[in-house]
């Protein structure tokens, strides 16, 4: 946890270069989850960084491979569960934005 009254404390710019732009966002998009006061979590940078990198490598590994991904109709059982989820979070994300 990052306190200035415990003196555990980082500027913003100290904070990007430690963690990365995107490092940061994850976690002080994962510090403001509950209704506690936020609280930005090293640990949680840490691990950001750590997802975005496997992440990286996991689209190269799928670029690199592409030509050997399926391709052609999306029409089995676990396709159309898949859209079906996919519109049903349209539907419910346009329902909380006309509120």
């Amino acid at each position: 946890q990052m306190s200035k009254s415990t003196g555990n404390f980082l500027t913003l710019t100290q904070a990007v270069d430690k963690f990365s732009a995107d490092g940061m966002r994850l976690a002080l998009a994962d510090a403001g989850d509950t209704v506690e006061d936020a609280n930005f979590v090293e640990a949680m940078a840490d691990a950001g960084i750590l997802r975005l990198y496997t992440w990286v490598e996991w689209v190269k590994e799928m670029i690199a491979n592409r030509d050997s991904l399926r391709s052609g109709p999306a029409s089995t059982f676990n396709d159309r569960v898949f859209a079906s989820e996919m519109n049903a979070g349209i539907v419910k994300t346009d329902q909380n934005y006309e509120k």
